[in-house]
């Protein structure tokens, strides 16, 4: 019967171990989604930063490329119109001087020379008059064509450049606007809460939080001022092990009951507490544990107490572990 009976209790802590792992699966894989989320999101926004960061260096490229071409447009404007004028004189002086439109002037024969000049000397006038006409490029108006077709391109392009910036800008907007106002609800949430919960865990004392830059919700920090009853000190620094431990779990009990989850994890966090303060954290638990499965690695007795189901875990001889689970009911006190 005793064997029939260690083997019922073994087979129960079996199906207790496959339950436990199947919850502990279902535990991971929901924070292995949530870490997954976050890491989108992060890829997300470091993606559209990289990409508004090219788009920023392109737009400068281009912006500097069509500065480029306009001040060639402008070279090129400034030496066909130096060319249109110095036409314009040649024309006004064969008009003013021989009387004749430049058309006529082309299709007549050569002209008389001056009495008493020799053609050479005609020819040598004629060529100072060149010379003080300058250098005529006449491909000026063909590459002034090329050089406007190829501003507007380019207009074109940084016209496109700037609509994608506004768009990105757009949308880093509305993620900035999704962060503060996600940020904004969850810490007036935990900021409420642990104010409330720092009172039950100080009778009489005061704690908040605090942002450190209000006017920037991106960048700022959070302060967490506590002061416990017939104290005057409020930085956590100036507390005892167990007043920051109390402080610590104000805060993290605020978090837990702004955004509850259906499963808690402590990993001997009242290690540091006497026994009123002991006290505080398991009447804690015992709300918490109302709506939510709690499990508290411990070596304290009163939290091992109020435990529903006490796990040991002993190192047997050759190395290997145990694990041993008790349920534990109302008079757990004279058990233990």
């Amino acid at each position: 019967a005793r064997r029939e009976a260690i083997e019922a209790r073994l087979t129960a802590i079996a199906r207790l171990a496959e339950v436990v792992a199947a919850r502990l699966a279902e535990a991971e894989a929901s924070l292995t989604a949530l870490r997954e989320d976050r890491q989108r999101t992060s890829d997300a926004a470091r993606e559209i930063a990289e990409r508004l960061e090219r788009l920023r260096s392109e737009r400068s490229r281009a912006e500097r490329r069509l500065e480029e071409l306009r001040e060639r447009s402008r070279r090129a404007e400034l030496e066909a119109q130096e060319v249109a004028l110095r036409v314009e004189a040649a024309t006004e002086a064969l008009e003013r001087d021989l009387g004749v439109a430049p058309e006529a002037a082309i299709e007549a024969p050569c002209p008389p020379l001056p009495e008493g000049a020799s053609a050479r000397e005609r020819s040598r006038e004629l060529d100072r008059e060149l010379r003080l006409l300058g250098p005529v490029n006449p491909l000026a108006l063909d590459e002034l064509e090329a050089l406007t077709e190829r501003s507007a391109f380019l207009q074109g392009q940084l016209d496109d450049v700037k609509e994608s910036r506004r768009e990105l800008s757009r949308v880093i907007r509305a993620v900035d606007e999704e962060i503060v106002r996600v940020f904004t609800a969850a810490f007036a949430d935990v900021a409420t809460h642990f104010a409330t919960l720092f009172g039950v865990l100080f009778p009489g004392g005061t704690g908040e939080m605090r942002l450190t830059d209000p006017g920037d919700l991106l960048t700022t920090g959070i302060e967490v001022e506590a002061r416990p009853s017939g104290k005057k000190v409020r930085r956590l620094s100036l507390l005892s092990g167990g007043e920051r431990s109390l402080t610590a779990m104000a805060f993290l009990f605020a978090v837990f009951r702004s955004r509850p989850s259906p499963f808690y994890l402590l990993d001997e966090v009242e290690a540091a507490l006497d026994d009123v303060n002991l006290a505080r954290f398991l009447d804690l638990l015992a709300e918490f544990r109302q709506e939510s499965q709690l499990l508290v690695v411990s070596h304290q007795k009163r939290t091992m107490e109020v435990a529903d189901t006490l796990y040991g875990v002993s190192l047997r001889p050759g190395g290997s572990s145990t694990v041993v689970r008790e349920r534990l009911g109302i008079d757990l006190r004279e058990a233990v």
